[in-house]
């Protein structure tokens, strides 16, 4: 099916798509956003009229699931085969800003909490920026904590993936222009990833006093563990835990749990989508998209 072809027959759906997307303009969505969002709601609108629903005020819960369970068993129009969980969400996310917007326009809204039939996403985890804060406290300032520090530092501050972050080596870090150069991409991508004052902090301390007492002769990776050798994942990831249980988090915690609370706390601090997705080094703006809905999931509860 060929959305972008689709016609719908209401007047009052033709005119709420275009003030739809009006609004999302006005309100300085990215331009993907305001492209697309519109699209997925004039899919919703041909779906409804076949139920011969031709108002908002008509639309209910149990309509907006019985859609999402459609679209879970639709198949792909180019490609073949199931719809993507991505797209999946990416959809849910559209009719959720349209909810929003019916509501704050004063007229007939409806409710988007909807369960995506067998395409459920396993739980994000995400700390607040307080959890953060107790995690840097719980470094500690041994040479370990040193490290824990700018590992903290990569992981969180520049959103790196768990593989990127333990393939670093020191001259990926570009002290001059406040830089980390990712070579091992998701997909064999590389990328210039941007670091604050802070992270350049932590990472100077780290190869200034702690690493040149940890690391073996030759060495070239930037985490070292305590045999001076590159720190593996299990090793990481049992550090990260011990900080964790330190800083009395009750969450379960791993590496891109960092990566997924840099892109919210990035997002409702106000950073476009796009940068964003440069940032976090997203192939698709699917996969961005995600943090917008994470975040309205948290304004409604």
């Amino acid at each position: 099916m060929n959305m972008k072809h689709l016609r719908v027959q209401s007047r009052e759906f033709i005119d709420l798509e275009k003030s739809f997307q009006d609004w999302l303009q006005l309100l300085n969505y990215d331009p993907t956003t305001v492209r697309g969002a519109p699209v997925k709601a004039r899919e919703f609108f041909f779906w409804l009229e076949r139920r011969d629903v031709i108002t908002p005020g008509e639309i209910t819960r149990e309509l907006v699931q019985e859609y999402f369970e459609y679209l879970g068993l639709r198949q792909h129009s180019r490609k073949g085969g199931r719809l993507s969980k991505n797209y999946l969400r990416s959809h849910l996310t559209a009719l959720r800003k349209l909810s929003r917007f019916l509501s704050e326009s004063g007229k007939p809204s409806f409710e988007t909490q909807v369960i995506l039939a067998g395409h459920q996403a396993r739980a994000i985890t995400i700390l607040a920026r307080e959890e953060i804060r107790l995690l840097y406290k719980a470094c500690g300032s041994d040479l370990l904590g040193t490290r824990d520090r700018a590992m903290l530092g990569v992981y969180y501050g520049c959103g790196l993936r768990r593989s990127e972050g333990i393939f670093l080596e020191i001259g990926d870090v570009i002290f001059e222009k406040n830089l980390l150069y990712v070579s091992r991409g998701k997909n064999y991508t590389r990328r210039y990833v941007p670091f604050t004052t802070s992270v350049r902090e932590d990472l100077q301390n780290y190869l200034s006093y702690a690493r040149p007492v940890m690391a073996q002769a030759g060495e070239k990776a930037l985490f070292v563990s305590r045999r001076g050798t590159r720190l593996c994942k299990n090793a990481m990831m049992e550090r990260l835990q011990q900080l964790t249980a330190k800083a009395l988090i009750h969450k379960r915690v791993s590496l891109h749990t960092l990566r997924h609370s840099v892109a919210t706390h990035l997002l409702d601090g106000g950073m476009p989508l796009e940068k964003i997705q440069r940032f976090l080094g997203h192939r698709s703006m699917e996969s961005t998209q995600i943090y917008t809905h994470l975040i309205e999931t948290t304004e409604q509860l």
